[in-house]
């Protein structure tokens, strides 16, 4: 069993439950006297850790632990640095300057990879230090979890956005004849997809959903639009920011890429693909319509976070502590449903070196035939997470006959 400090750490994008994890951890990790001899946090990921920014969390109270359960972004700071080989050594010099044992970071792929060779490094230079990794992307393309903490609060977001501003769209149609809706994802549609939880009635919004798993075709984009403008006298279309051609160019056209070789999405360079979509919609039909780019606020709406979803990030912060300090190390931990109805789901474990290198995009099944919708199995997947959405009333319209 090994003893010193425990060091935390968030990385890359936040969600509106990331601090929740944090909180597990935290909370957890003070408990363990008999290991764990002090809690510290990196501020701004690893980055900030080469630099020395390391505060004290046992010196914070118990209430400022507490809250952060309900507290948006990420408390301690983020980055999205990648980690080079050469700065291994100066990791390892800071780890035993602080005399840390326990390395926990709250992040996506990206962060378990930095984990991974981190405590790979260690174990290579005969330093004994335990890796463990929490889960946490609203892309929700985590390898070997049932979804992430973070998804549910972000894909109700979206549901949220998309049912109200549906309504707005189908009330303005005499104004405004479409909008466009795009959500972040690089390459996985889970936030896409969660739109259609908004969906109740046949011309409910959303009726196209383009996802990133399919290729993009223009021509028949187009023709379910107008057919759609045709039945109801409006659109509302869902796309994921990461959409492509299949040629693999994101409509987007973005070129830039950020420095673990993803792109940018609506960075300068490019176009964003809710714009593209818009241009070609108004162009093709002489339509007027909205576009509409919400960006990271789908990352950080505590006001609109699922109580679950806090609870599930809550609970994989804890179950980290409680799985390093038995002696597990070099793993992420993992949710694992159990059950649809009622909605069960309990802890697991996966290999970081797995995490690191994989990603979870929708299954087939999960996705229309055309491309343009998902399926009913992909909303019994997603209605547990996303609960219960408002119910909002429209006039039956019975014609006054005088």
């Amino acid at each position: 069993m090994l003893k010193g400090n425990a060091i935390l750490g968030q990385s890359g994008g936040p969600t509106s439950v990331i601090n929740a994890s944090l909180c597990g951890i935290i909370q957890e990790a003070l408990k363990q006297r008999d290991t764990i001899d002090n809690v510290l946090g990196m501020q701004f990921g690893v980055e900030g850790f080469m630099e020395n920014k390391v505060i004290d969390l046992g010196k914070e109270t118990p209430e400022t632990i507490e809250h952060l359960k309900t507290t948006p972004s990420s408390a301690l700071g983020s980055c999205r640095h990648k980690l080079k080989d050469n700065e291994l050594p100066l990791v390892l010099e800071q780890l035993k300057k602080y005399n840390v044992r326990y390395y926990f970071l709250i992040g996506g792929n990206d962060t378990m990879d930095t984990i991974h060779r981190v405590e790979k490094y260690c174990r290579e230079q005969g330093y004994e230090l335990c890796g463990i990794g929490v889960p946490k992307t609203v892309d929700n393309d985590l390898f070997a979890t049932d979804h992430t903490p973070g998804f549910a609060s972000a894909g109700r977001f979206v549901a949220m956005s998309i049912k109200q501003a549906g309504m707005l769209a189908r009330d303005m149609r005499r104004v405004d004849q479409f909008v466009v809706f795009q959500t972040v994802g690089r390459s996985a549609g889970w936030l896409p997809a969660a739109a259609a939880c908004a969906k109740k009635k046949e011309d409910d919004a959303p009726h196209i959903i383009l996802l990133p798993e399919r290729p993009f075709v223009r021509e028949q984009f187009l023709a379910e639009a107008k057919k759609t403008y045709d039945q109801f006298g409006w659109v509302s279309v869902v796309c994921g920011e990461g959409v492509c051609y299949a040629d693999g160019s994101p409509i987007s056209a973005s070129q830039t890429k950020d420095k673990f070789s993803n792109v940018e999405f609506g960075a300068m360079g490019g176009t964003s693909a809710a714009v593209v979509l818009h241009r070609m919609l108004s162009d093709e039909f002489g339509w007027r319509g909205e576009f509409q780019i919400c960006e990271s606020l789908q990352m950080c709406a505590a006001d609109r976070a699922v109580q679950q979803d806090i609870d599930e990030a809550w609970g994989c912060g804890q179950q980290a502590v409680k799985i390093a300090v038995a002696g597990t190390s070099s793993v992420m931990v993992t949710l694992v449903r159990e059950s649809n109805s009622p909605y069960t789901c309990s802890f697991g474990t996966a290999p970081l070196s797995q995490v690191a290198l994989g990603e979870k995009p929708m299954p087939d099944a999960f996705i229309c035939a055309d491309r343009l919708f998902v399926t009913e199995a992909c909303l019994e997947y997603l209605r547990p997470l996303i609960g219960e959405l408002p119910n909002y009333v429209r006039f039956d319209a019975v014609p006054y006959k005088p």
